[in-house]
C-alpha cells in the first residue's frame, strides 16, 4: 500500500488541531468559573494532556484498535506501539503511516476525558480526577471507541454511523459527567443561589474560538484523506456551527438578551451535534442539525437548571450529551450514500431502519457510560474521596490544591 503525502500531511495537521482543542477547552472552562478556581479549572485538561496520551501509546490504542475479541475489545498487538510503524496500516487508513492514524485517534481520547472535567470543577479532588481519568479512559472510552471504530466492533457492524465521535467522544463524557456530578454533589452555596458568575468571558470566547478551528481537523481530518469528503466535512461542520452560534443568541435574546456567553455555548453544540454525521451528510443539513442541537441544548440546560437540582457545573451533559443524541440520531436520518458510500441512507433516503440503528447505539452508550461511571466514582469515593473538604472550597482550588494564583503567582 502506497503511502500519500496529501492524506498524511492532512492526518497530521488535523492531529495538531485536535490537539489544540485540549488547551482551547482549558480556556473556555477556566474563563466559565469563578476566579479563585480558574488555574485548578486549566491544570485538569493540561494533565490529562500528559496523562491519556501517556495511557494511549502504551494500550489505549492497542485495546481500541488491536485485532478484536468478541466484538467487545482489541487485543495486544500494539501495546507499547508495538508493530505501530511508519507503513500503512492493513486496515485502519491505508494510505498513511500508522504512526499518524494512531496519533490522530489519540488526541480524540484526550479530549474526551479532558470535557468531562467542566462539570467537576470547583470542588473535585485533583488526585481524585487523576484516579478517575485513568478507571474511565480504560474502563469507558477503550470499549465505546472499539465498539464503534474498531475493526470487528459490534456497533459498527451492527451498523452504526459515528464519522468524528459523537458517540464515542460526545455521549460518553457528557452522559459521564452528569452521573459524576451527581456523585460528588452540588458546589458549596450552590443550593442557597450564591453568585458563581463566569471570571472571564473573554477568556471563554477565545477558547470556543480555537475549539471551532480546531474542529476543522476534528471532523473533516476523519475523512482520514486530503479529497472530497474532507471538503464535505469541513464545510458540514462550519455550517452547523453558525447555524447553531445563531439560534442561540436568538434564543437567548428572546429570553433576557443576546450574550457573548450564549454565543460561544451555541457554536460548541452545533460543533457537537455535526460531529458524528460530517461525513455522511450534505453540507446544507448541518443548518438543521445546528439550529436543531441548539434548541435542544438550550432547552435541556433550562429544564435541568430548574427540576433537575444536579450542579452540571458547565453544563457538559445538557451541550455534549444531549448535543451528541441529537446528532447521533439526526445522522439516521439525514445520511446518504450520496455523500459517503461507505456509510449508509439514511431515514429521509428511504431506510428508516438506519434512525432505529442510530437510537440502539445511542441508549447502549448512554447506559453503559452512566452505569461504568458510577461504579468509578463510587469507588474512588470510597477509597480517596471524591472531593475537597468545605475550607478548601471555600479558598478556592488554585490555591488549596495547586499553591497558585491566576492574578497573583505562586503561593510564597
Amino acid at each position: 500500500m502506497a503511502i500519500s503525502g496529501a492524506d498524511t500531511a492532512w492526518l497530521l495537521v488535523s492531529a495538531a488541531m485536535v490537539m489544540l482543542m485540549t488547551p482551547a477547552l482549558a480556556l473556555f472552562y477556566g474563563g466559565m468559573v469563578r476566579k479563585k478556581n480558574l488555574l485548578s479549572t486549566m491544570m485538569m485538561s493540561f494533565a490529562i494532556i500528559g496523562l491519556v496520551g501517556l495511557l494511549w501509546v502504551l494500550y489505549g490504542y492497542s485495546l481500541s484498535f488491536g485485532t478484536d475479541h468478541g466484538g467487545i475489545i482489541g487485543g495486544f498487538d500494539f501495546l507499547g506501539l508495538k508493530g505501530v510503524g511508519q507503513e500503512p496500516s492493513f486496515i485502519y487508513a491505508t494510505t498513511v503511516p500508522h504512526l499518524a492514524y494512531m496519533i490522530y485517534q489519540g488526541m480524540f481520547a484526550v479530549i474526551t476525558v479532558a470535557l468531562i472535567t467542566g462539570a467537576v470543577v470547583e470542588r473535585m479532588k485533583f488526585s481524585a480526577l487523576l484516579v478517575f481519568a485513568v478507571a474511565w479512559f480504560t474502563l469507558v472510552y477503550i470499549p465505546v471507541a472499539h465498539w464503534v471504530w474498531g475493526s470487528g466492533g459490534w456497533l459498527i457492524k451492527l451498523g452504526v454511523l459515528d464519522f468524528a465521535g459523537g458517540t464515542v467522544v460526545h455521549i460518553t463524557a457528557g452522559v459521564s459527567a452528569l452521573a459524576l456530578a451527581g456523585l460528588l454533589g452540588p458546589r458549596k452555596g450552590f443550593s442557597q443561589k450564591e453568585p458563581m458568575e463566569p471570571n472571564n468571558i473573554p477568556l471563554v470566547a477565545v477558547g470556543a474560538g480555537i475549539l471551532w478551528f480546531g474542529w476543522f481537523g476534528f471532523n473533516a481530518g476523519s475523512a482520514l484523506t486530503s479529497g472530497g469528503l474532507a471538503s464535505s466535512a469541513f464545510v458540514a461542520t462550519n455550517t452547523a456551527a453558525a447555524a447553531a452560534a445563531f439560534t442561540w443568541m436568538i434564543l437567548s435574546w428572546i429570553y433576557k438578551r443576546p450574550s457573548v456567553l450564549g454565543l460561544a455555548t451555541g457554536a460548541v453544540v452545533g460543533l457537537v451535534a455535526i460531529t458524528p454525521a460530517a461525513g455522511f451528510v450534505s453540507p446544507i443539513m448541518g443548518i438543521f442539525i445546528g439550529a436543531g442541537a441548539a434548541a435542544a441544548s438550550y432547552y435541556m440546560m433550562l429544564f435541568r437548571a430548574k427540576r433537575m437540582n444536579v450542579d452540571e457545573s458547565l453544563d457538559v451533559w445538557a451541550c455534549h450529551g444531549i448535543g451528541g443524541t441529537f446528532g447521533a440520531l439526526i445522522t439516521g436520518v439525514f445520511a446518504t450514500v450520496s455523500v459517503n458510500s461507505a456509510g449508509f441512507d439514511g431515514l429521509l433516503y428511504g431506510n428508516p431502519m438506519q434512525l432505529l440503528i442510530q437510537l440502539v447505539g445511542v441508549t447502549v452508550v448512554w447506559v453503559f457510560a452512566y452505569g461504568m461511571t458510577w461504579i468509578i466514582g463510587i469507588a474512588i469515593r470510597k477509597i480517596i474521596g471524591l472531593r475537597v473538604s468545605q475550607v478548601e472550597e471555600t479558598i478556592g482550588l488554585d490555591l488549596s490544591q495547586h499553591g497558585e494564583r491566576a492574578y497573583g503567582g505562586m503561593l510564597r
